[in-house]
């Protein structure tokens, strides 16, 4: 029997899920991933190095934003990204037993980011479509309240919970394997909820597909942005404009007074 198309639905049914699904990714990847690397033994140095540059998608996601634009819709763009951060969480999960694990789960982590911020896109999209002006007024707050209440979820019970993991079993890899396995399946269950309760928005149309001038538009988008009067400065200024308090973020998490003591 086919699934009825509903149209609009009553946004608390999506509007905490889809703010819980954009907060999560981006604390594991960004803050979580720290405090993981500290306790498997990396030295501060090369976390602070490498976990920074993870923070870049975030940053540079307004170039290919005009691609979720124009192709495929954003219910979809947010159910396969969700099927793709899921995937993620479990490879970075399993190589951690692995001899090179800083390289492929940082890897996984980078993979992460990109479709945590494409996820982004698309979200805030949706939240556009989906809901109407008097609606998107009364939850612009409550999106936020949401997404914060993602980053406790991660950096406080996540860290907690691979803290007894950790107490119980002695093993510092199985216990954070656990926890990045855990986040996989919420990212599993939030596709399954999302594929049944997210509205199909009438305006939510398919642009770019089967549009064989697609591609062509993507480009004139991004050449015009490249030609806009003193680009070189403005690129300059978004990507390194906090990139001295990004590293230097990351090095707080790491010191055992800071991001330890939940282990002792």
């Amino acid at each position: 029997m086919k699934r009825a198309t509903v149209t609009s639905r009553n946004p608390w049914a999506i509007i905490p899920t889809l703010y819980f699904a954009e907060g999560l990714p981006y604390i594991i990847i960004n803050t979580v991933s720290v405090i993981l690397y500290k306790r498997m033994g990396i030295d501060n140095p090369r976390i602070a190095m490498w976990t920074s540059v993870l923070y870049l998608p975030w940053v540079i996601k307004m170039l290919w934003g005009p691609l979720v634009d124009m192709y495929a819709t954003k219910r979809s763009w947010i159910l396969s990204t969700q099927v793709v951060m899921a995937a993620c969480m479990l490879l970075a999960a399993f190589t951690l037993t692995m001899e090179g694990f800083f390289f492929f789960s940082l890897a996984a982590f980078a993979v992460s980011a990109f479709v945590s911020a494409t996820y982004d896109i698309a979200t805030d999209g949706f939240y556009m479509l989906a809901l109407t002006n008097e609606d998107q007024a009364l939850f612009v707050g409550l999106r936020a309240g949401f997404y914060r209440l993602a980053m406790i979820f991660g950096s406080g019970f996540l860290v907690y919970l691979a803290g007894q993991l950790e107490s119980s079993s002695g093993d510092v890899a199985s216990s954070w394997m656990k926890i990045l396995i855990f986040a996989a399946l919420i990212f599993l269950l939030l596709f399954l909820y999302h594929w049944f309760a997210l509205p199909f928005p009438t305006t939510d149309g398919r642009r770019g597909v089967n549009n064989p001038s697609g591609a062509a538009s993507f480009l004139e988008i991004i050449t015009s942005y490249f030609k806009r009067k003193k680009i070189t400065v403005i690129l300059a200024f978004i990507l390194l404009y906090r990139l001295g308090e990004a590293m230097l973020v990351k090095l707080v998490s790491p010191f055992p007074e800071c991001a330890c003591a939940v282990f002792a």
